[in-house]
């Protein structure tokens, strides 16, 4: 069997992976185990005491990042699975969705741009998360299905409490992976929707795949093809 481990982003539980159901090969033949643990103080996973703590979060995760898996982390996924190379044995590969080596960027989502998002959520956790949810599907050929479809995936409730949230926010302004990237312990690979609007164009240009007529999210834009390259690259050959 050849692992696959699904990683959500900030704000967002294991449930934002279900539109790929659908679309997977037949696992058996193909040899495929999909797996969408959740990030502890998502949905029903107790949180960490100290959510910023990436040794407290590796001892939570080892059992769900086996080193014979590829690692899938989507968003602030990706920075965090990228963090915890260097303190779990070594994956078969890691994939890098919507993110790059690190988060801020001022052609994308600036350090000035995420500070004001990050008052905004201490002031009121709720609409700004909220806000996010909107913000994040603006790169998507139809933003309101897409909206519609988040919603009846995660519910209207917040998918974890706002400590864990809030600590996302710091890693994601925090976590910069360029050095240790650039020389990785395993293969990496970016993917990203073309017109993803948080983003920079330089990474988007830089990615190993473009999907086309996707934003940020492509697993409810363009399910079919992201499991098509995701499979894909479990198995070992080229997306």
């Amino acid at each position: 069997m050849r692992p696959l481990v699904l990683l959500s982003g900030w704000g967002c539980d294991a449930r934002i992976w279900r539109p790929l159901a659908a679309h997977w090969p037949n696992r058996r033949e193909a040899g495929l185990k999909v797996s969408t643990p959740d990030w502890p103080g998502y949905a029903t996973r107790p949180a960490l005491d100290d959510p910023e703590n990436l040794a407290g979060l590796a001892e939570a995760m080892a059992a769900d990042l086996p080193e014979d898996a590829v690692w899938v982390g989507w968003s602030l996924g990706g920075l965090l699975a990228a963090a915890l190379l260097d303190h779990l044995p070594t994956p078969r590969g890691l994939v890098l969705l919507g993110m790059g080596a690190h988060f801020c960027h001022p052609d994308g989502v600036s350090h000035e741009d995420l500070a004001t998002f990050r008052t905004a959520f201490r002031r009121d956790p709720a609409t700004t998360r909220a806000h996010f949810l909107r913000w994040q599907l603006r790169g998507e050929p139809s933003p309101r299905a897409a909206h519609r479809q988040l919603l009846e995936l995660l519910g209207p409730e917040p998918a974890a409490p706002s400590a864990t949230l809030a600590a996302g926010l710091g890693q994601l302004a925090r976590l910069d992976h360029r050095h240790s990237l650039a020389a990785p312990p395993c293969p990496i690979w970016r993917i990203v929707g073309e017109h993803d609007p948080l983003l920079p164009p330089s990474d988007r240009d830089a990615a190993d795949v473009r999907l086309a007529d996707a934003g940020h999210c492509p697993m409810l834009s363009q399910p079919r093809a992201l499991a098509e390259c995701l499979a894909a690259i479990a198995e070992e050959r080229a997306p």
